[in-house]
């Protein structure tokens, strides 16, 4: 692997250290120690990605197929307006009234 992009790394507890002040997080000697061995693995598999030949692989956003989730649009009967401003707490010719909210 001489020419990769993302070299193996182990991180040192002052690496480990130093990001944590700059998440400004708290950590515990056992939460340094256990951060330390996670992050290295993390970047370790990283850098075996990097290994991988994808030059016959095409760029893509998703190795799923495209699909919708989405609903139909589909045209439907409105709901009946009196029935829908029965409820409303101020009406003011056939719609809500609310309050400004800007002065």
């Amino acid at each position: 692997m001489g020419g990769d992009i993302i070299p193996i790394m182990i991180l040192t507890l002052a690496e480990v250290e130093h990001i944590s002040e700059l998440a400004r997080l708290d950590l515990t000697a056992a939460e340094k120690e256990l951060y330390r061995q996670q992050l290295s693995d993390i970047l370790e598999y990283a850098a075996r990605l990097q290994a991988v030949n994808t030059e016959q692989v095409l760029p893509t956003a998703s190795v799923l197929p495209p699909r919708t989730v989405l609903r139909p649009d589909l045209v439907t009967e409105s709901l009946d307006r009196t029935v829908i401003l029965q409820n409303a707490p101020l009406v003011e010719d056939h719609q809500f009234r609310v309050p400004p909210v800007l002065e």
